[in-house]
This record gives C-alpha cells, sequence and structure tokens, in this order.
C-alpha cells in the first residue's frame, strides 16, 4: 500500500540537510561512555533539540552500578545522565523509541574526527552508532506530529548515556518505560549496509570473579601458600569445558599476580556469556556454581562471584513478528526492501523484549565498521530511514497493531 498523500506531504517535510547538521554537530561531541563532561555537554544539546517536541524532557540520574577493580574490591562507576521526553502520556496507545548518546570511543581516542569517503559515505565516531539514530528518532517524530493521526497515539523516547558498556545504569529506566507499551523501536544502525534488520538474538552476561589465596615465600615455603593465579587458571580452563553450542564463553582478562618469588594471593578473572536462549543460561548459572565450589576445594582458595546476565536473549514471538512485518510493509510502500537476520550481537532491544513488548531494535541509519576508527554512515540513509519510521508511526497511530 502506497503513502497517501498526507503521508507524502509529510515525509516531504524531512529535511536532510537538517538530519546532517544535527549529526555532525553531535558526533564533533567526544560522548565516550566515561567522558562525563561529553556525555553532560551531549544530554544538554538532546535535551535542546526534543523540547521542539510537544512533551516534557528530563534528565533522568543513572542507577547505580559497581564494578570490580584490579584490586578485586566492588566500587562504584560513574555515569552520564539518561535524556527522557515523554509526549501525550495519558493517551490509549503507547510507543517507546530508544537510542544512546555514548560511544565505544573514549576522549583519548586517536578516532575523533569526521573526513568525507565519498558524496554520500561519511567517516566519524558514533555517526553510525548512533548518533545518525538519534536524529531519525527526532526528526521523523517532528514530521509525524504535523499530520492529523498524532494525537491517536503516545510515545516515550529515552536516550541513555550508558549502551556501551551494558546498559546497567539505565536498565531499571528501560524496563519502567517498557511497561504497558504497544510497540518499541530502537535506533540502532541495521545489521548491514543493505537495510537488513536484526531479527532474533542472543544474550550478554559479563562476570568477574575475584579469586583470593594466601601468600608465601615461593622458595622457603611454597607448599603454605594458596596460588590465586593457579586457581584463575584452573577457572578459565573450566569455563571452557562450559560452554556449549548455545552458550559461547569467553574467558577476557586476568588481573593479579605478585613478585616471581611470591605465591601469589591475588587474581581476578573476567569473561563473557553468550547465551542463544533463556535454558542456556540457566544451565550455565547452574555450571558455574558447580565449577566455583570445584576449584575453592581444590585449590583451597576463596572465590567472589560479582555479575551476571544483563542482556537476556531476544527471541521474536508472534507479536514482535507483526512488528517486522509492518516495517517491511511500510518499506515496500516506499521503495525500500527490508529484510532481517538474526544476531550474536545485544543492544537495548534485549531488554525491552525481556519486558514482552515487540521491538525492532536497528531502525538506524544504513553505515557500518561501527566500534572502529573505519565507522560510516551512509548520508542518505538519514532521511531513507526517517521517512520509514514517520509512515510506521502513521500506521501504527491508526491501528495497524491494535
Amino acid at each position: 500500500m502506497k503513502p497517501d498523500s498526507s503521508q507524502t506531504a509529510l515525509i516531504e517535510t524531512i529535511g536532510q540537510d537538517a538530519m546532517l547538521a544535527h549529526v555532525r554537530g553531535w558526533c564533533a561531541i567526544n560522548t565516550g561512555t566515561t567522558n562525563l563532561d561529553g556525555l553532560a555537554r551531549q544530554a544538554s544539546e538532546l535535551a535542546r533539540a526534543f523540547s521542539t517536541l510537544p512533551g516534557e524532557v528530563e534528565l533522568v540520574d543513572p542507577a547505580p552500578v559497581t564494578v570490580i577493580d584490579e584490586a578485586g574490591t566492588e566500587v562504584e562507576r560513574q555515569h552520564g545522565r539518561h535524556m527522557v521526553l515523554r509526549v501525550r502520556p495519558d493517551a490509549e496507545h503507547r510507543l517507546l523509541l530508544t537510542g544512546h548518546m555514548d560511544t565505544v570511543f573514549p576522549a583519548d581516542h586517536p578516532f575523533q574526527e569526521q573526513r568525507w569517503l565519498d558524496d554520500n559515505t561519511l567517516n566519524g565516531p558514533g555517526l553510525a552508532d548512533m548518533k545518525g539514530g538519534i536524529a531519525v528518532i527526532l526528526h521523523s517524530l517532528t514530521a509525524f506530529e504535523k499530520g492529523e493521526a498524532s494525537d491517536r497515539i503516545g510515545y516515550d523516547v529515552m536516550i541513555n548515556s550508558d549502551e556501551e558498556t551494558g546498559s546497567l545504569a539505565s536498565a531499571p529506566l528501560i524496563e519502567e518505560l517498557a511497561q504497558d507499551k504497544l510497540a518499541a523501536l530502537t535506533y540502532e544502525p541495521s545489521a548491514l549496509p543493505d537495510g537488513t534488520l536484526a531479527h532474533a538474538r542472543g544474550g550478554s552476561g559479563n562476570y568477574s570473579l575475584t579469586i583470593t589465596g594466601k601468600s608465601a615465600h615461593a622458595g622457603r615455603n611454597p607448599q603454605d601458600g594458596r596460588n590465586a593465579i593457579v586457581a584463575a587458571a584452573a577457572l578459565t580452563t573450566g569455563l571452557k569445558d562450559l560452554q556449549t553450542g548455545d552458550c559461547p564463553v569467553n574467558p577476557a582478562r586476568i588481573d593479579g599476580g605478585a613478585a616471581n618469588n611470591v605465591v601469589p594471593d591475588h587474581a581476578v578473572l573476567r569473561f563473557n556469556i553468550r547465551p542463544k536462549n533463556p535454558d542456556a543460561g540457566k544451565a550455565f548459572q547452574a555450571g558455574l556454581a558447580g565449577l566455583v565450589g570445584d576449584v575453592q576445594q581444590a585449590h583451597e582458595v576463596s572465590i567472589h562471584c560479582h555479575g551476571g546476565i544483563t542482556r537476556p536473549p531476544k527471541p521474536v514471538d508472534r507479536q514482535a513478528q507483526r512488528l517486522f512485518d509492518l516495517v517491511r510493509e511500510c518499506g515496500a510502500s516506499l521503495g525500500q526492501d527490508i529484510g532481517w537476520q538474526s544476531t550474536g550481537g545485544v543492544c537495548d532491544g534485549n531488554n525491552i523484549a525481556a519486558c514482552g513488548i515487540p521491538v525492532v531494535d536497528t531502525m538506524g541509519v544504513r553505515g557500518g565498521a561501527i566500534h572502529s576508527p573505519d565507522e560510516f554512515m551512509i548520508v542518505s540513509s538519514l532521511s531513507e530511514r526517517a521517512a520509514l519510521s514517520t509512515l510506521l508511526f502513521h500506521r501504527l497511530a491508526t491501528g495497524a497493531l491494535s
């Protein structure tokens, strides 16, 4: 079904140049997840930009988050504030739109500048992932609000500051905003440069195991020591033994140790898991508990576990598939061929799906090479994806999923 004249008129109000100006301005602000000053500046810029929409903008404090440092001590990690826009909170049907302002590039990273690769391809930090997506949210909603159907539906927009490190400081906010929503859309870049969407996703969990042994002289009385590094090594090989096809395990780092003539009494082992379904995650947790108990007994050390599965697996149920199908239908109406494929990556869409809300989580721009200095955005996809969302909002407002 092609857009009617009123829908076409809305789409024609989307300004490619204005979108690009927003993205380039935001990209010029370094917003590595640990750059609190940059995130504060970005949050203020976003609050100003989204205040043109008919709702209330709020900057929300991050939830407390702790991590294990190299010494094995649990310490609080600071995060930036999250931006939330609430429009028509009393509407019968409401949507949740999410994005993130942080990037993986800290303030001291050499990748800070933008450069044109060709007339339609711009290279720069966070252009695709996902300041381009934030512009798609803003400009598609601006176009949608000019139509007569806009008052039939409400929405919340959340742009968090910590997605790149797992959204631990925004997870409670995501869960709160997801409640009772008709559907959710997250504006991560497309899974492939051709616009392919991410479909089902596996989950992710990050863990730190702190091992405490007993120091001793390596030459005089090594038998009196309890070697934390050896215990960490036993845990590392044991973790790989727990790996299955449904739950890859990646031991990533061991901190600790001592001088060569000292039996080390301290180590921290950090690892990540990627359960492809909830049962795989539960099976790993049970296996981990057994492994920790066995290593503690065999090596006479104590082990403290910090962390867990923070991104649940995201299957695509019947309701979610209806939303995917609707996105594809809207794309076809605009001459866009929308496909999808499953992926092992994770994002805030995992958290939203765990709340029972149908979500499509790659509604942002087309681009690629994210998380690297080769990251690029296909510039024409700004207005292309904004047109897709504008039409989708209209069809959701007029009962496409009700």
